[in-house]
């Protein structure tokens, strides 16, 4: 359909200048169809899945309709997760920017209910709840119904798949007769269609075609894998493409699980969410997510419903979804705001077949790739190190560096070529660094001094951890090994893999105790019986502080200063 824009649908000046400011200047099909109907203030099934800016569609002719010198509630959007209906309460603030006197609440459990109570009585006239917390204040009367003039169910379907189809009907059933009732749903089940036929009159349809379900910027990839090899693959895939941020979906919440350990086994930032982490466990999650603490989020599908994070690179669908929508909405996850993305699928056996039925369903293209050899991983990393290299000879004056090698080379029996292969080898972090093993743990640096470095084995340097080996390095790269040491202090923990410590135990004792952010914690070297980080120099001490009496995994551990030991 032809591109509608904002100012051609007659909005308030004030929602208008909010969306301006936002940086969207056309409507999305689904907003261009609802927002004009709901406006005259019927009701609407939308079917559109995460993604089509919905929030908008319903989210900007509900403020037109709200009254901001009545203090009374005024309208309901009900949502099935915590982290949707946080999402939506947010979008809806900042399209009432400029509309002074509108106020937005969130309900859901978790959350303190005094709390939720002071803001529902200093005068809301939106709430954006979950059924359940919305039903427990409806009990209490602190939600009351008299002067609600729209309901809102978003994403009825996934309401209706955890369990909340009597909550819905017995809220919509308690909300006043004389009403605007406006449901999107990505699927229509049975049960979603009996809703629409029993609590709304008359109402109008609007849709996105299926053929604008899919995801142009995303390009999407396939491999056949065995299941022992799908782990493997999966980081070979990681380490080859670097995507800043990624989800991984899984089917189960136990494969999210042990997804996540084998990530971090290997050094990868991973974290997991499902639907068995508490409230404050998700909040953490998705927060270091957001700000990139976390690079890999591992996650199964109703769990990711109403994540909305714009700079997701890629995709990973561990697991092939059961249902063709699902895959839909994973892959909508990335090449979102105008960016491209990237979308793998780790194919076993027969699903290979599930996968044509996509293909047919999302009428896209999911092309077959050969899983990449370690042989091509070296490869593109030297690619990306010379056209780095290439920037720095185009941009840098290099007369320094090319005196020295000129004097190396003057010296020692070798060419300008031997000097820069090596230099190339030790930037892909291919060095190793052979070290006995006294297969006893060390109390201090003392010990190490006095019984030789322990825990040793070949480590990589490429700072994503060990492959194979006793060693692991975990870090974001390996410039803590080339650049910025004098800004860095290591220090030693007496506590490594033989004591069935990962670098993720690690690095969140550090992070988590001493309050600096995960990010700044440079290489995390980890032998069989003792351990290195690296930290910013001027929090040394801090951490230090915070480390004196910590135990990591029940174990108490002893930390001080390497003073350059064991670099």
């Amino acid at each position: 359909m032809e591109a509608v824009r904002f100012d051609e649908l007659e909005l308030d000046d004030r929602i208008l200048r909010a969306v301006t400011d936002m940086g969207f200047e056309a409507a999305s099909p689904i907003q261009a169809q609802a927002i004009p109907v709901q406006m005259e203030g019927r009701d609407i099934v939308g079917q559109a899945q995460t993604g089509t800016g919905k929030t908008a569609a319903f989210g900007i002719p509900l403020l037109q309709k709200i009254d901001p010198d009545c203090r009374k509630l005024q309208a309901i959007a009900l949502c099935p997760t915590r982290e949707l209906a946080i999402q939506v309460a947010d979008e809806i603030r900042k399209l009432a920017k400029y509309m002074h006197g509108i106020k937005v609440l969130p309900i859901y459990g978790g959350q303190d209910i005094a709390r939720q109570i002071r803001g529902l009585k200093d005068g809301t006239q939106i709430v954006i709840g979950t059924p359940g917390r919305v039903m427990d204040h409806m009990r209490r009367k602190t939600i009351r119904c008299d002067h609600i003039h729209t309901v809102i169910m978003d994403e009825a379907d996934e309401m209706l798949n955890m369990g909340f189809l009597e909550d819905m009907e017995t809220i919509l059933s308690q909300l006043p007769e004389e009403r605007q009732t406006v449901m999107f749903s990505a699927t229509m089940p049975s049960e979603i269609q009996n809703i629409a036929r029993r609590f709304q009159k008359n109402p109008v349809t609007v849709k996105v075609v299926k053929k604008e379900l899919t995801v142009p910027k995303v390009t999407q990839y396939y491999y056949e894998v065995k299941p022992k090899t799908k782990v493997e693959v999966m980081c070979r895939l990681l380490d080859m493409y670097a995507p800043k941020l990624s989800i991984a979906f899984c089917n189960t919440k136990r494969q999210v699980d042990d997804l996540v350990q084998d990530l971090q086994g290997r050094g990868y930032f991973a974290e997991g969410l499902h639907g068995d982490l508490k409230q404050m466990q998700r909040d953490r999650v998705m927060s270091s997510f957001r700000n990139g603490t976390t690079e890999i989020l591992v996650a199964t599908d109703v769990a990711a419903r109403g994540i909305d994070v714009d700079n997701v690179e890629a995709v990973f669908n561990y697991d092939i979804p059961q249902d063709d929508e699902y895959y839909v909405h994973r892959i909508g996850r990335t090449g979102r705001a105008g960016k491209d993305g990237i979308a793998f699928s780790l194919v076993v056996g027969r699903e290979v077949y599930k996968l044509r039925d996509i293909q047919r369903y999302c009428k896209t293209k999911i092309i077959p790739q050969a899983i990449p050899s370690l042989d091509d991983i070296t490869a593109i990393k030297a690619e990306k190190i010379m056209e780095q290299a290439m920037d720095l000879i185009r941009d840098t004056d290099l007369t320094k560096m090319v005196n020295l090698i000129e004097r190396a080379v003057l010296t020692e029996e070798c060419t300008s070529l031997d000097v820069a292969a090596a230099l190339l080898k030790l930037s892909m972090g291919e060095e190793n660094e052979d070290i006995i093993d006294s297969g006893r743990p060390a109390r201090s640096l003392d010990d190490l001094d006095r019984y030789g470095r322990d825990g040793g084995g070949r480590g990589r340097r490429d700072g994503r951890g060990s492959r194979d080996g006793k060693g692991s390095r975990y870090g974001r790269d390996s410039r803590y090994d080339r650049e910025g040491r004098e800004d860095m202090a290591r220090l030693f923990v007496n506590i490594g893999k033989n004591q069935n410590i990962r670098p993720g135990d690690v690095l969140g004792a550090v992070a988590g105790e001493s309050g600096i952010s995960g990010k700044l914690v440079g290489s995390i070297d980890m032998y069989d019986n003792y351990t290195f980080v690296d930290v910013p120099r001027e929090y040394a001490d801090a951490v230090l502080r915070a480390m004196k009496d910590v135990k990591i995994k029940g174990k108490n551990v002893h930390v001080e200063k390497a003073n350059g030991k064991g670099r």
